[in-house]
């Protein structure tokens, strides 16, 4: 395995970064506030909400991101009268299922930062004269996100790994790459070239967290 192999098998799967890191981002970017949203409606009072927020993390949660993936890019098209209107690519059919798979487990983990600040400071944040919503952004959301830090820490970390299930329906991340040139040239060290790429990328995520970790533990 001389180095010029290994410089043109880093050119071929850097190739599919883009889409690795673009959903990276993307779910990312929609996933949390989408689950912090869920997460204050899991705890609200209305039982309907609740009821339905709870079926949906349920289901989320109980049923496997592949079998999701396979879902939204090939089953969704079949649901009689919207199917039609319901045609995606399949980047765009991942990314969808990517950010509901993930604001799943983000709302469960919001939830315990919820119901982890003290039923004390809600008294203190009336006494002080606070709105809920003041409340919430001034007291509740700042603790929560303390509480909350090293879980999303973890869930972002294997978000990064996950995206290496969209190769199962033909979207050309990294891992797709890797196979192509493990079949091509019958040699596995692609595979190594893949694993290097997401050990970088987690391993800098990881020293992210721990920096954020670190400044914001008062």
């Amino acid at each position: 395995m001389g180095a010029d192999y290994l410089l043109q098998l880093c050119g071929s799967l850097a190739g599919g970064l883009k889409y690795t890191v673009s959903l990276f981002f993307i779910t990312v970017l929609f996933s949390i506030p989408i689950g912090l949203l869920l997460s204050f409606t899991r705890v609200g009072r209305s039982r309907v909400l609740k009821g339905i927020v709870g079926a949906f993390v349920w289901i989320m949660r109980g049923t496997p991101l592949l079998l999701q993936l396979y879902f939204f890019c090939y089953g969704i098209t079949f649901l009689p009268g919207i199917g039609e209107y319901l045609v995606m690519d399949r980047f765009q059919a991942a990314v969808l299922a990517f950010i509901l798979n993930y604001a799943a487990y983000f709302c469960e983990i919001f939830r315990g930062g919820i119901l982890s600040v003290d039923k004390g400071q809600y008294e203190a944040a009336k006494v002080l004269g606070y709105s809920k919503w003041q409340t919430t952004m001034k007291i509740v959301i700042p603790q929560m996100l303390k509480v909350c830090l090293p879980p999303v820490s973890n869930e972002c970390i294997t978000l990064v790994k996950d995206t290496a299930l969209v190769t199962a329906i033909g979207v050309t991340e990294i891992l797709y790459f890797a196979k192509a040139s493990v079949n091509r040239d019958v040699n596995a060290s692609a595979y190594l070239v893949a694993a290097a790429f997401y050990l970088l990328m987690t391993y800098g995520l990881t020293k992210l967290f721990q920096y954020l970790e670190k400044k914001y533990s008062f």
